[in-house]
């Protein structure tokens, strides 16, 4: 009886230490990077072809917290459907959209169709936060 307990506490011991590894992997793994964060909308206004269509063909309804990204953060780790928490901003944001590639270090923060919010929004540098996830789904 004294080695099942025993073994029950080693394999209790073991797994705490597996999960404290797993644990400090997925924090080693997550990047932060202060952006210049805009707004935009889905108004002919502010894109090219359709307002509602993101770059990866994507459509875009308002309510979503999708985000756009510069191109340089592609390389970084923020790609197609990479989940984001934007600072000051509750919840998690999806990359559903490339800006174009004049911009550097910069997201683009999806407002639906409300202009009064985007411009309430202005522009603001944030942390984001972001792990890479080789499982995103990826579009040509």
């Amino acid at each position: 009886m004294e080695s099942i307990k025993c073994s029950a506490f080693l394999l209790l011991i073991l797994l705490i230490v597996s999960q404290c590894n797993e644990k400090q992997e997925a924090d080693k793994e997550q990047r932060v990077m202060e952006v210049t964060a805009t707004a935009y909308n889905s108004l002919a206004a502010q894109t090219i072809g359709h307002p509602a269509e993101a770059a990866w063909g994507d459509t875009l309804k308002p309510g979503m917290k999708t985000i756009a990204v510069s191109r340089d953060l592609l390389d970084s780790g923020l790609t197609y459907r990479t989940r984001v928490q934007i600072e000051g901003l509750p919840g998690t944001y999806l990359v559903l959209d490339k800006m174009n590639r004049r911009w550097k270090r910069k997201i683009d923060i999806y407002m639906g169709t409300s202009i009064k919010d985007a411009l309430e929004w202005g522009r603001r540098e944030v942390t984001i936060r972001w792990v890479p996830d080789d499982k995103n789904k990826k579009r040509p």
